[in-house]
């Protein structure tokens, strides 16, 4: 099973934890699986990959993959979005579920826009078009998972 720990916030390890494990909406299949290796990571020492972004996602946007589901083959992954930046109206074939880790970040999810922050936990169903805009005041990091493979499927 693999569990995720930020330092500091015991609140943090359990909302990743379930996360990580799909509880919230796991097939039987998924919590089936065969064990994996245990795995903590602390956030001062993620290996995010280079910028990257364009096309719709954030310029600047950072990532750093954690794992693959072998069952389903959804990723599970952080993504650093740069200050004042925004991800274009977009859908995915799979359900995704996110945890801001740091940082504060407007969502559009379907006919609603929130604000969502540090702690917050977000389902987002399969096909839901979503957007992302980025306070100036910093920058925010969410852990993703998903259902299924990862795509995107831009909304003009």
């Amino acid at each position: 099973m693999n569990t995720l720990a930020i330092r500091h916030s015991s609140w943090r390890i359990l909302v990743i934890s379930f996360l990580i494990l799909g509880f919230s909406s796991a097939s039987s299949s998924v919590l089936a699986q065969t064990s994996t290796a245990p795995y903590v990571v602390d956030l001062d020492e993620i290996n995010w990959g280079p910028p990257g972004g364009g096309i719709g996602s954030p310029l600047g946007v950072r990532t750093a993959q954690q794992g693959v589901d072998p069952v389903t083959g959804g990723i599970t992954y952080y993504a650093m979005f740069p200050a004042g930046s925004h991800f274009d109206l977009h859908w995915h074939s799979y359900d995704e579920f996110v945890v801001v880790v740091s940082g504060a970040v407007t969502l559009e999810l379907g006919d609603s826009t929130q604000l969502v922050k540090t702690g917050s936990y977000i389902v987002i169903p399969a096909t839901m078009p979503h957007s992302w805009d980025v306070p100036l005041e910093g920058d925010v990091v969410i852990l993703v998972r998903r259902a299924g493979p990862a795509d995107f499927n831009y909304v003009e």
